[in-house]
């Protein structure tokens, strides 16, 4: 009998010392995909702050563009993190890219938490 634990197809070596681990790309498929996840957020957050916001509130293209982009700006943040918290419970990943895709989910979590809980 091996005493040797088996280690998923995406995981890194267990010789690999915590740091390197950490400041490497992500290794699983998962992990990819919440990186990727969390760059196509950062792009539609910076393209929103400083081309939507500034816009004038009369822009005919406002009213019928804003909400679906909005939707899909919070969905790529929610699933990020989604995909970030499988990644690092399940494929025991430990890469510094897939901790900060943790973070636009939580953002997401916590606006619609606010919405739904704080009637305005």
């Amino acid at each position: 009998m091996n005493a040797t634990p088996k280690h998923m197809p995406g995981d890194p070596p267990a010789s690999s010392p915590l740091r390197q681990r950490i400041l490497a790309p992500p290794s699983s498929r998962l992990g990819r995909w919440s990186a990727a996840f969390l760059a196509v957020f950062v792009v539609l957050f910076m393209i929103n702050s400083f081309v939507f916001m500034p816009a004038n509130d009369e822009a005919p293209w406002r009213q019928s563009l804003l909400p679906f982009y909005g939707i899909a700006m919070l969905l790529c943040g929610l699933v990020a993190g989604l995909l970030a918290l499988i990644a690092l419970m399940r494929r025991h990943e430990r890469s510094c890219l897939v901790w900060l895709a943790l973070l636009p989910g939580v953002l997401v979590l916590f606006l619609l938490l606010g919405e739904f809980l704080v009637p305005h």
